[in-house]
Order: structure tokens, then sequence, then C-alpha cells
């Protein structure tokens, strides 16, 4: 059995709640509060291959307890990166992430790119309102070696689940999951998720 694990990362707002509940569930649950981070886990069929997901979606305001930026980075395989496209401090919150994650890759002496990431323009149906092109979502991801989507997890549930899919696809292909690419310090980092996620993993 592989295990993979994905985090979905962005600013508060952006819709990486909505994403990843509209994914694991299909259900679209419109405004999301948390004040604590947590982690999904599931267990599916990905091309004939049985598959255990664990997703962490972590709270956007600081909170005891939390892990720090550079630990949520070094503990997925894949990262999704979420904006919305009509809130212009979303996208610099998203590049700035993408921009921190490859200088902590490198410091870390991980093969660069190692870790796959997809850039998410999310709220694609407030197009009316939109703050960033798509040329612009799109110029960051070449940049930065991510692909790149644009969607709406209110209305498009099919492009959710193809979205979520590939980047599972993209972590199978790339990486070898059985052999854990974690730094030499990777049994303390288990202790520390499990330390911290322990009482709040969610099987859906």
């Amino acid at each position: 059995m592989n295990d993979i694990k994905l985090a979905v990362l962005g600013s508060e707002g952006a819709g990486k709640s909505a994403l990843t509940v509209r994914f694991l569930t299909r259900r679209f649950i419109g405004e999301y509060a948390s004040n604590s981070e947590c982690v999904y886990t599931k267990r599916l069929s990905l091309d004939g291959r049985q598959m255990n997901i664990e997703i962490y979606d972590p709270c956007s305001q600081p909170s005891k307890g939390k892990l720090s930026f550079i630990d949520e980075l070094l503990w997925p395989d894949g990262v999704v990166v979420v904006y919305d496209i009509s809130d212009r401090s979303s996208f610099v919150y998203a590049k700035a992430l993408i921009y921190r994650m490859r200088e902590t890759n490198l410091r870390a002496c991980k093969r660069d790119g190692e870790c796959v990431v997809f850039l998410i323009g999310n709220k694609q149906d407030l197009c009316h309102m939109r703050e960033i092109t798509w040329e612009e979502g799109q110029k960051v991801a070449l940049e930065n070696r991510c692909q790149f989507l644009e969607l709406s997890a209110a209305e498009h549930c099919q492009e959710v689940v193809n979205m979520f899919t590939n980047v599972l696809k993209s972590i199978t292909t790339h990486c070898k999951v059985k052999e854990k690419r974690r730094p030499s310090g990777s049994k303390s980092m288990a202790k520390l998720i499990n330390n911290v996620f322990g009482k709040r993993r969610k099987s859906v």
C-alpha cells in the first residue's frame, strides 16, 4: 500500500478547505472557518492501485501547536498552492509561498523540484471581479516549474476532482513513494506530525 502526503496551502479565504472537501466528499461547503489545522485521510484507487492519501489543510491563522512554515513544506510529497482570482493579496501570498518553498527545498539539500507543486487560481465563478489574469498565474507557474490551473470549487466539482487526481498522478510518476525522501530527521518529523495531528485526523 502506497502512502501519499499532500498539503493544500494558501491565504485565508482563498478556498483551500473548500477545494479539499469538494474533492473528498463532492460537496461544496461555502464559507469555512477553522481555528485548527486538519489532516484528512482517505483510501482510494488510482490507476488500479490502492493508496492511502493524507491531505494537510492548515489553519491560516497562527495557533499554538501549529507546524512551522518550514515543517509544512518538508512534510508533503506534493503541495497545492491556492489563491483567489478576485483577491490580489491572496495571489501575492501564493507567490511568496512558492518562492519560499523553492528556497526551503534547496537549504534542506533536497533534489530541486522533488516536491510536486500545483498553483491553483480558485473562484473562477467570480471572473467579473477578477484581479489576477490567467496569464499572470501561468507566468508564476512557468517561472517556478509548477503546474497551473484555474477552476471554481463552487461550480466545478469534476474539475476539482480531476485536479487532485492529476496532482496524485504527478506525485506517483515523479517520486518513488515507497522510498521516503525525508530529511535526516525524518523520525523526529514523523513524531512531530503525529503529536500535532493525532487528534485532528478526519477519515472521509
